[in-house]
C-alpha cells in the first residue's frame, strides 16, 4: 500500500470515529456507569457531533460542516423524528384494560393482534400500548420471559415490517422515496415465515406453563382514548397521500425537501400537541406514558444523522457484490447491534440511494435490505428502540429479564433457524 493510499484509509478511520463513538456509548455506557449515562447521556452524544463537526471543518472546511450539519437536521433527523413522536404520543394516548389476556390462546391473540398493529401505528407505539395489558394479564404466574421475548420478536420488530409506519428504518426508505405500500407486497411473506412459528411455539410453551401456574380469569375488553384513534386514523390517511403526491422540491436553506414533507412535518407536530394536551391524564398514566425514553431516541438519531455521512461515504467505495443472500445477512448483523435505522440508511446508501432503480421488479436487494433491517432488530436489546423500553418496564413488573448475552443466546436460538429458512426461501 503506497504513502498516499495509507492516508486515505486512515482519514476515512478518523471520520468514521464520531459515528463509531456514539454507537459505543449507547451500547456499553448505560450498562456500565448508569447514573453518569442518564446524567450526562445527552453531553456525551453531542460531543461526538461536535467532534464529526470539527473534523468535516478540517477536511472540507467550516462552510461545508456547517452545511452539512444543517440538511442532516432539516432535511433527515426532522421529518424522521417528528413521525416517530407523533405515532408514539398516539399509541401512549390509547388504553386497553381487559379482554381475554392471561390465557394460552388470549396471549397468543394478543401477540397476533400486536404484529398486525405494529405496522399501523410503529413498533414503539404498538409496544408501549400493549406490553403493559400482557404483562398485568399474566401478573400472578411466576414465568413471563418467554412472553416478553415472543412479544419483542413480533411486536418490537417484526410486526413493523408491513408499513413506513412501522418500524424506523422502513420509514427511512419511505422519505426517500420508496413507496408507502412497497413493503406490504414484499415483506409479508418474510413476516410470515417469523411470525407464525413463533406464535405457535409461544403458545405450546404457554400452554405448558400454564398447567401448573394460576390463570387470570378472562375480564371484558375496553378501549379508552377515542380522540387519540380518530388522529391516529386522519394522520395515516395524510402521510399514505403524502407519499403518493410529493410536491415540489423546496429549499430551506442548504436543505431541500418535497412539499408534501413539509406538510407532513408540521401535521406531525400539530397532531402530537392535539394529543399531548388533549388525552386524560388517567389514560397516560394507566399506560405509564413517559416522555425521558423518547428524547433518548430524540439525541441518538440526531447524532446519527448527524454523523452517518462519512460512513455512507465509505460504504458507496466498498462495492459489495449484490447478492441478495450477502446484503440480508450483513443488514441483519449491523442491525442487531448497531440499531436498525442507521443500518438501513447506510446499505441503502451503498446500494444506490436511488428509490425508483431499488424498486424496480423483482427488488430482491431492496428486499433484503429491508428484511435484515427489521428481523435481525429483535436479536439483542440493541437492535430497535422499543427492545430498551420493553425491557425496562418488563423488569419493573417482576419479570426476571436476562441480561444482554442471555437474550441474545435465547432470541439467537429461536430466530436464526427461521432466519436461515429465510435466506434459502427468499434469497437463495
Amino acid at each position: 500500500m503506497t504513502l498516499a493510499a495509507t492516508q486515505i484509509v486512515l482519514d476515512r478511520a478518523v471520520a468514521l470515529l464520531p459515528f463509531a463513538g456514539i454507537l459505543l456509548s449507547f451500547a456499553v455506557l448505560p450498562g456500565l456507569t448508569p447514573r453518569l449515562w442518564h446524567r450526562r447521556m445527552a453531553g456525551i452524544t453531542l460531543s461526538w457531533v461536535g467532534l464529526g463537526v470539527g473534523l468535516t471543518a478540517l477536511r472540507l472546511g467550516p462552510g461545508a460542516a456547517v452545511s452539512g450539519l444543517w440538511v442532516a437536521t432539516v432535511a433527515d433527523f426532522l421529518p424522521f423524528m417528528a413521525i416517530l413522536m407523533a405515532l408514539y404520543t398516539l399509541g401512549g394516548g390509547v388504553l386497553i384494560a381487559g379482554g381475554p389476556w392471561g390465557r394460552p390462546g388470549g396471549n397468543a391473540l394478543l401477540l397476533a393482534i400486536g404484529t398486525v398493529l405494529a405496522g399501523v401505528i410503529g413498533t414503539i407505539g404498538a409496544s408501549l400500548l400493549l406490553i403493559h395489558p400482557l404483562l398485568a394479564a399474566n401478573g400472578a404466574r411466576r414465568e413471563r420471559r418467554h412472553l416478553v421475548l415472543a412479544f419483542m420478536i413480533l411486536v418490537a420488530n417484526a410486526g413493523g415490517a408491513l408499513s413506513p409506519l412501522g418500524d424506523p428504518p422502513l420509514l427511512i426508505g419511505f422519505l426517500r422515496g420508496v413507496p408507502f405500500l412497497w413493503p406490504s407486497f414484499h415483506l409479508l411473506l418474510p413476516l410470515l415465515i417469523i411470525a407464525a412459528p413463533v406464535l405457535a411455539a409461544t403458545y405450546a410453551l404457554d400452554r405448558r406453563f400454564a398447567a401448573v401456574e394460576p390463570v387470570r380469569p378472562t375480564q371484558r375488553l375496553r378501549i379508552r382514548g377515542g380522540l387519540n384513534i380518530g388522529l391516529l386514523a386522519g394522520f395515516i390517511a395524510a402521510i399514505t397521500v403524502s407519499g403518493l403526491a410529493q410536491g415540489p422540491m423546496l429549499a430551506i436553506g442548504a436543505a431541500r425537501l418535497p412539499a408534501a414533507q413539509i406538510m407532513l412535518t408540521v401535521l406531525a407536530v400539530i397532531v402530537t400537541v392535539v394529543s399531548a394536551r388533549g388525552t386524560a391524564a388517567g389514560i397516560r398514566a394507566r399506560n405509564r406514558f413517559a416522555w425521558p425514553p423518547m428524547r433518548e431516541i430524540g439525541v441518538l438519531f440526531f447524532a446519527i444523522f448527524a454523523t452517518i455521512p462519512p460512513v455512507l461515504d465509505a460504504l458507496h467505495s466498498a462495492a459489495l457484490a449484490p447478492a441478495p443472500a450477502l446484503w440480508f445477512w450483513l443488514a441483519g448483523i449491523c442491525s442487531a447491534f448497531l440499531d436498525s435505522a442507521p443500518t438501513y440508511l447506510m446499505f441503502f446508501q451503498a446500494a444506490g440511494g436511488d428509490a425508483a432503480t431499488l424498486i424496480a421488479p423483482p427488488a430482491r436487494l431492496l428486499t433484503a435490505i429491508s428484511a435484515g433491517s427489521v428481523f435481525f432488530g429483535a436479536l439483542t436489546y440493541l437492535g430497535n428502540a422499543p427492545n430498551l423500553m420493553i425491557r425496562a418496564i418488563a423488569a419493573r413488573r417482576g419479570v426476571r429479564m436476562p441480561g444482554f448475552f442471555g437474550y441474545f443466546a435465547a432470541a439467537a436460538l429461536v430466530l436464526v433457524p427461521l432466519l436461515a429458512i429465510e435466506t434459502l426461501v427468499l434469497f437463495g
